[in-house]
């Protein structure tokens, strides 16, 4: 479920970015889309499955 979460959050982020102009806002969001891609790597690390599949 987390990672679900994760997904969804980089998308909507990524959506967000697409029509933000604000110099201000922009920084913000690519810090918060850069966190949840941290996290999610970091999920996928420890996770056997995803690791046996690379």
């Amino acid at each position: 479920m987390d990672r679900t979460v994760a997904r969804l959050n980089i998308e909507h982020y990524r959506k967000l970015l697409a029509h933000e102009a604000d110099e201000c806002r922009r920084r913000t969001l690519l810090r918060l889309l850069e966190e949840e891609e941290a996290k999610l790597n970091r999920m996928s690390e420890n996770d056997p499955v995803t690791k046996y599949n690379r």
